[in-house]
């Protein structure tokens, strides 16, 4: 068996069977495009300042401290919270709900927060299946299908936790995943380098189906160099401010410190830019089409499927149930003889 670190086969992926009809940039739409983005990771990794940046204005108040109950002992459980945010991008509205997960990782036994994350992802597919089979559509319908989770890693410069290798092998074909260092301002150039190599390496040897970056033979050859370009820096390093500082009255947002300045928005120094464009613009629609084309269609399949084999078992118990009777009746009757 190959250790971590050599080669193996490719990862299986939910996304092998996925081809673009045309080109990932999402057209503008007047309602705007409804996009389900979910934040899962433990408390501390800048999960919040990573929403409040990612949305350029303060959506939640990131001065509570979130890991404060667990210096006192007391964990509490897992809470899935929901910001909805209307944005513009490039000329296309863009109505962002976003779903975190705080307290998830802060337990010794975190199978119940597995559970109810996948309940989630579930739920929301069972409710647009149920509305497909309406006769009547409404109109108003919400669908809150997650197109993409960003799983926050916690910076320990070695691998990836048991938590993480099996949560996202737990829920890779429920939702599309991407691997997020959290606090990469922790790190030198050279640290993160190595620690980015050894997650990739954990991923392929744990084969945990995340996000590929998938490319097709109707791509373009500039699609196909920047799906190339972001597989190589997966997993994104991200650094979070909410601070907006004046730089030769040039305004940039960045975390000071002794030795220097981490520029958000500078490719240079994290991937928090990049990581933007991709959710906001780029592959929107991937997200979008992936979640409704191959995951949502898979679980329907399942779950079509399982109702099916109830069905069966029900009328085959009905049958045997309606085979004994009569067998017990032929024998009252040949008794009564």
């Amino acid at each position: 068996m190959p250790k971590p670190g050599e080669e193996r086969g490719p990862v299986p992926s939910i996304y092998s069977q996925y081809t673009r009809a045309s080109s990932h940039r999402y057209k503008s739409a007047k309602k705007g495009v409804p996009f389900n983005v979910m934040l899962v990771g433990a408390s501390g990794l800048g999960r919040r300042t990573f929403l409040n940046t990612l949305c350029e204005r303060p959506i939640v108040n990131t001065e509570i401290n979130e890991g404060e109950n667990l210096e006192s002992g007391v964990v509490e459980p897992m809470k899935i919270q929901n910001y909805t945010v209307d944005l513009e991008e490039d000329g296309m509205r863009i109505m962002l709900n976003v779903v975190d997960t705080p307290g998830f990782g802060d337990g010794i036994d975190n199978s119940d927060v597995f559970k109810e994350i996948q309940d989630y992802l579930e739920y929301q597919f069972d409710e647009v299946l149920e509305e497909e089979n309406r006769i009547k559509r409404n109109p108003k319908f919400r669908d809150g299908r997650v197109h993409i989770l960003l799983y926050f890693i916690t910076p320990t410069g070695h691998s990836l936790r048991s938590l993480d290798i099996e949560f996202m092998k737990r829920l890779g074909d429920r939702v599309n995943i991407i691997p997020v260092i959290g606090r990469a301002d922790s790190f030198t150039s050279e640290e993160l380098r190595k620690f980015k190599r050894r997650i990739m390496q954990d991923i392929d040897y744990y084969r945990i189906p995340i996000y590929m970056f998938p490319s097709t033979e109707d791509d373009d050859d500039e699609t196909i160099e920047e799906n190339n370009e972001l597989r190589s820096v997966l997993p994104f390093a991200v650094v979070g401010c909410d601070e907006v500082l004046e730089d030769n009255e040039r305004p940039i947002r960045a975390r000071l410190y002794p030795w220097g300045a981490v520029e958000v928005d500078n490719e240079e120094h994290n991937d928090f830019d990049r990581l933007r464009y991709i959710l906001l613009n780029s592959h929107l629609s991937d997200f979008r089409d992936i979640t409704n084309n191959i995951i949502y269609e898979s679980y329907r399949t399942e779950k079509l499927s399982a109702e099916d084999m109830d069905e069966d078992e029900d009328a085959e118990s009905v049958s045997e149930h309606a085979d004994e009777i009569r067998e017990s009746g032929n024998g009252n009757v040949s008794l009564a003889v």
